[in-house]
């Protein structure tokens, strides 16, 4: 089922008295997995999952997961954590308890440059969804969590959340993601990305000493052409010299990315297809996509013949516009969180 959000689009136009709310302090932790097996059937005796939590532990349980490259943190924006975590909105710290995983090789989590290099196990969202199921049900001892939303990286680890963990969430809110395989100008310009850096004679197959300079050119090129959107970009860089200044400020920012980090993170979405077990899941699921997200293109129609096999899902289409941003959209909560608040108010509470 597919509905617009023009309202929930007019609500996000109305000035906001102030950006972010008042949440309490994250908390951050480490929690050890003990011989975690990776689907390559590789085992690390132990992994570390490095967690964030807001709010009391009695409270209602949620998990909200990042996109790839970032960690937890990344979630703690005005835009998104300012609009859902303060008193009265829709997941009031003071009522839920949030959960902000760090993915397996992502942020704090164990990795391959702290100290396996190449060595490290190719991972895929799998192993992620696996590794984060074990630090909420063992780590934390949550036995039934209220929500998982995710966004981008996270919101496809929603959906294969939702595949091999049907019954352990009462909700499932994947955004700027598709269930359906990786592949298409998505894929193709990942792939780019990934061998403008293994062929940069200064990775070195790996064993670089200095971080090679094509980790800043290839995050540069891909973010510019899978996220920001057309309508926006236009507003922002309607000259070449505007467009040069977003260029330049770009590529002035400071890379802290490690090379191996970076490729095995965003290699790791190669073999992501959930399209094979759709029927296997049963919570309630409201898909938010952008209608000008470049990395999952709404004009393809895939995304909508996929949904028809999810018993219990909708899918929210945010309008484009020039205060949209392409890929970047759903990172701001105000186009969608009357949604979320809706589904909230309705889903059956089970297993609390």
């Amino acid at each position: 089922m597919l509905f617009r959000a023009a309202a929930i689009f007019a609500l996000a136009m109305i000035p906001l008295v102030a950006n972010a709310a008042d949440y309490p302090a994250p908390k951050e932790g480490n929690w050890i997995a003990r011989d975690f097996r990776f689907h390559t059937g590789e085992v690390l005796p132990e992994i570390r999952l490095h967690y964030r939590t807001i709010g009391k532990p009695e409270g209602v349980p949620v998990v909200v997961l990042h996109g790839t490259g970032s960690s937890g943190v990344s979630m703690l924006t005005p835009a998104f954590a300012g609009e859902l975590f303060g008193p009265g909105q829709p997941l009031d710290a003071e009522k839920y308890f949030i959960i902000l995983p760090d993915a397996l090789g992502h942020g704090n989590s164990t990795k391959p440059s702290d100290g396996l290099k190449t060595k490290f196990p190719q991972y895929n969202y799998a192993d992620m969804v696996d590794a984060q199921y074990r630090l909420v049900a063992e780590g934390l001892g949550i036995k039934h969590v209220r929500m998982v939303i995710g966004n981008s990286m996270g919101g496809m680890n929603a959906w294969l959340w939702g595949e091999k963990y049907p019954r352990y969430m009462d909700i499932l809110v994947p955004m700027a993601s598709q269930p359906t395989a990786m592949a298409s100008r998505n894929w193709i310009l990942r792939r780019l990305m990934l061998e403008s850096i293994r062929q940069d004679p200064e990775y070195a197959n790996g064993n670089y000493t200095t971080q090679p300079h094509s980790v800043r050119l290839a995050g540069a090129f891909f973010a510019f052409a899978t996220s920001g959107g057309t309508l926006n970009y236009q507003k922002q860089a309607p000259t070449r010299a505007q467009a040069d200044k977003l260029v330049d400020t770009r590529l002035a920012t400071p890379v802290t990315s490690d090379a191996n980090d970076f490729l095995w993170q965003w290699g790791s979405s190669g073999d992501y297809d959930v399209s094979s077990d759709l029927e296997k899941i049963e919570a309630p699921l409201l898909l938010i996509n952008a209608a000008d997200d470049e990395r999952n293109p709404s004009e393809t129609g895939i995304t909508e013949t996929a949904m028809r096999r999810v018993k219990n899902g909708k899918l929210l289409l945010i309008p484009a516009s020039e205060q949209t941003s392409g890929h970047a959209t759903t990172g701001n909560a105000r186009f969608y969180k009357q949604a979320l608040q809706e589904l909230l108010d309705s889903a059956p509470q089970k297993g609390m």
